[in-house]
């Protein structure tokens, strides 16, 4: 069992910065996806970016060029680092984890390609 622990979310006005951490418990950390998703009030959880095994990153439209995804594998530790930060960016962000399928060719924009969820961060920027 997979279990995610996020933090670094809080206050922040807009054009500011914060970076989130997720710590995950596990051996296969390093073999695993890991992504971001939010969930803004009322609205649907969406993805944001994600990290394969490999290092490859894909972002959401909405962030690219503002945010970074990366992780520290000796540290078991994925973050996400949001610069330019817009009102419209606030939300509950999720860290996700998938299992390791070497076999698996998906992208990892979607949900329910991961397996495992961390209990979200709140992040609210101010106008």
């Amino acid at each position: 069992q997979v279990q995610l622990v996020e933090s670094g979310g809080g206050l922040v006005q807009a054009g500011g910065s914060l970076k989130l951490s997720c710590a995950a418990s596990g051996r296969t950390f390093s073999s695993s996806a890991m992504g971001w998703f939010r969930q803004a009030p009322g609205k649907e959880r969406e993805f944001v970016t994600t990290i394969r095994s490999s290092g490859t990153t894909s972002y959401a439209d909405s962030v690219k060029g503002r945010f970074t995804i990366s992780r520290d594998n000796a540290k078991n530790t994925v973050y996400l680092q949001m610069n330019s930060l817009k009102p419209e960016d606030t939300a509950v962000y999720y860290c996700a984890a998938a299992r390791p399928s070497p076999f698996y060719f998906g992208n990892y924009l979607l949900e329910h390609e991961y397996d495992y969820w961390g209990q979200g961060t709140q992040v609210t920027v101010s106008s």
